[in-house]
């Protein structure tokens, strides 16, 4: 009946490709296929997205991708419209309380959400592929009155609560908790009753909530659901995840040569985690690329290390991953178009022979006591701008990009340990970390 493996084993080999964790192990989620196969019936797949801004970004395609793959196998994929969860803020991975988002904020974001999840999931689909069961949990959120939502509290404990990592590292550093977050979990978890979920996929982050969710339902007597965790993409900064809250993300809906501008700016060591996470390389290509991903990874690749996988190019890597990117959101001829301006726009053929250079002895000195170099800072170093408030002004104008990438914020990360081309209207600079 499914594309593909059709064996529960078959099944469980390829949906555990590029999990964190199987939970509680992928024995259960193992007899969990085999239980649907016998009664002939889907498993339940869902997850959960809080419309808390107004589009997705590549790091909501890594777990959209895996409900594709369970689709695909004929599955049910559900999704919930987190609404109601949405005005409340998820808690992980906060050290801080999230601003509340007003019911008119969460409903304009949520029309978008709706038709960017089908860039990635199949919108029509034909058999064997089930169309996919939207819901908003404001649909039992919103009917559940005050004694409705004691009976959710009594179900779980303060002390069960405060066990999570985020809430307890804030007590600890006596930060403030809104009586109001601990229910996140609790409505989350709910959400797995209410629509009687089999699996729930998330980010590692998510697996407290994912937990509650299989606690819940036991306690309304549903076999509880099998928890499959999935790497946290990391932003274009490579350090914190991709958030349109820092300004480190692609957005799926990104012009061609803004995500394959951004693209290019990303750090050559989180390359490897775009090429596994979001672009949807087979097994044998990955495998393929992987001494060239690997070495991506490293701080300093040495000759020998480069003459020992037969070259190593990471300039033409990262190409080969921004064409394919945009290719798989706006097709093929904008995929080539968005490479064939951005190498007209900053290839040797276009850059000035004579380019002013700069290098680590002029970043020192505009360093002065800062701890580390910041787009702000290289500004300063390259001549650019003559003072770091006139570098922020540059920034907040949106008038400064690093190799074709624009910068979208203050807290844009530098990897000056390679060489860059810096640009402020019409002011062009090349950093040279081999300078003296």
């Amino acid at each position: 009946m499914a594309h593909g493996p059709t064996s529960p084993e078959d099944q469980l080999a390829l949906l555990s490709r590029g999990t964190v964790e199987i939970l509680p192990d992928p024995a259960a989620l193992l007899e969990r296929l085999r239980l649907c196969a016998r009664a002939g019936r889907p498993l339940r797949v869902k997850q959960g997205f809080d419309p808390t801004a107004p589009d997705i970004h590549l790091g909501h395609t890594v777990g959209l991708r895996k409900l594709r793959q369970f689709q695909d196998l004929g599955h049910q994929v559900v999704l919930i419209v987190g609404d109601y969860t949405g005005m409340v803020g998820d808690p992980s991975g906060r050290n801080k309380t999230r601003p509340q988002l007003t019911a008119p904020e969460v409903e304009a974001h949520a029309r978008t959400y709706l038709e960017q999840f089908f860039r990635v999931l199949d919108p029509q689909p034909a058999p064997p592929r089930l169309p996919v069961e939207i819901h908003r949990n404001g649909e039992w959120f919103s009917r559940m009155d005050f004694m409705g939502v004691m009976g959710l509290a009594a179900q779980y404990t303060v002390a069960r609560i405060l066990e999570r990592d985020d809430f307890a590292k804030r007590v600890r550093d006596q930060q403030p908790i809104g009586l109001h977050e601990l229910f996140y979990p609790l409505m989350q978890g709910h959400d797995s009753v209410e629509v009687r979920a089999d699996v729930e996929l998330g980010a590692t982050e998510q697996k407290f909530n994912l937990l509650v969710g299989r606690a819940l339902q036991e306690s309304h007597g549903q076999p509880p659901q099998i928890a499959l965790t999935l790497p946290v993409l990391p932003g274009l900064d490579g350090v914190q995840r991709m958030s349109k809250s820092l300004g480190n993300y692609v957005g799926v809906t990104d012009a061609p040569a803004d995500m394959f501008g951004k693209l290019m700016s990303l750090p050559d060591r989180v390359m490897a985690d775009y090429w596994t996470l979001v672009t949807g390389a087979s097994e044998e290509e990955l495998r393929a690329l992987g001494p060239q991903l690997e070495l991506s990874r490293q701080a300093a690749v040495t000759e020998e290390a480069i003459r020992a996988i037969g070259g190593y190019q990471p300039m033409e890597l990262k190409k080969r991953l921004a064409r394919r990117i945009v290719r798989m959101y706006h097709g093929e001829a904008a995929g080539a178009t968005a490479q064939q301006d951005f190498e007209a726009q900053f290839s040797r053929r276009e850059t000035p022979e004579h380019l002013e250079e700069f290098g680590p002895a002029e970043l020192a000195k505009a360093l002065g006591h800062a701890p580390n170099a910041g787009i702000v800072e290289v500004l300063v170093a390259s001549g650019i701008a003559a003072s770091k408030s006139a570098a922020r002004r540059l920034v907040e104008q949106r008038a400064v990009s690093v190799d074709g990438a624009r910068v979208n914020g203050l807290d844009f990360a530098v990897d000056t340990g390679r060489a860059f081309v810096l640009r402020a209207g019409r002011q062009m600079r090349r950093f040279r970390p081999d300078l003296p």
